[in-house]
């Protein structure tokens, strides 16, 4: 913690890791905690291993990145499908929790912070390309994440495979989830693009 200056990220790691220690224990099942909270772990080794090596981000880019790491935590603590959120369920009469659908949403949040990269480093100069190709990106690991969890379902016990997936009986549950990805990096991107403009004017 010592070797990160940024205020912003030293509370954001504090909070997991105060987090992640209390949802460590008794989760509702440990395989599923496992491989939930391991993608958690490599994204915080990720953003970690970046600002060593000199690749920072902005106190927005890091707040909107650590959404994701948040929840993931919550959803491996309870699996997605039972996290405790009959609240917003009942209040919209969804016939599903849709705490996973959140979750994803947040995952397109990480394309303010590749928007913020490819600007800062002139990677790219046309706006349109600036616009568009976070959200590819993004697109394009939901996607991939989407393969990764029919793979692991694939070969995994019918129940440990279920509570992966979080599905919930919902056969579109892949494609709901990468479109929930997409909105979430399409809102994000024009964040960043909203942020840029404001800060000029």
């Amino acid at each position: 913690m010592r070797l990160i200056q940024n205020t912003c990220l030293q509370w954001l790691l504090a909070g997991y890791i105060v987090l992640f220690t209390v949802l460590a224990f008794d989760p509702v099942d440990r395989p599923t905690w496992f491989v939930e909270n391991l993608t958690v772990w490599i994204i915080v080794l990720a953003i970690v291993g970046l600002y060593a090596r000199g690749v920072r981000f902005s106190s927005t880019a890091y707040v909107l990145m650590f959404v994701l790491i948040y929840l993931h935590t919550i959803g491996g603590h309870w699996t997605f499908a039972q996290v405790p959120f009959e609240y917003v369920t009942d209040f919209f009469g969804f016939e599903r929790n849709h705490f996973d659908r959140i979750a994803h949403f947040s995952v397109g949040l990480y394309a303010f912070a590749i928007a913020e990269w490819l600007s800062v480093k002139r990677l790219v100069t046309d706006r349109f390309l600036l616009y568009t190709y976070p959200i590819f990106a993004i697109a394009t690991v939901a996607m991939g994440y989407e393969l990764i969890e029919w793979i692991y379902a694939a070969g995994a016990a019918p129940e440990a495979g279920a509570a992966y997936l979080g599905s919930q009986g919902d056969i579109w549950d892949a494609q709901k989830d990468m479109l929930a990805d997409t909105l979430g990096a399409m809102v994000a991107t024009t964040l960043y693009f909203w942020l840029r403009i404001t800060k000029k004017s």
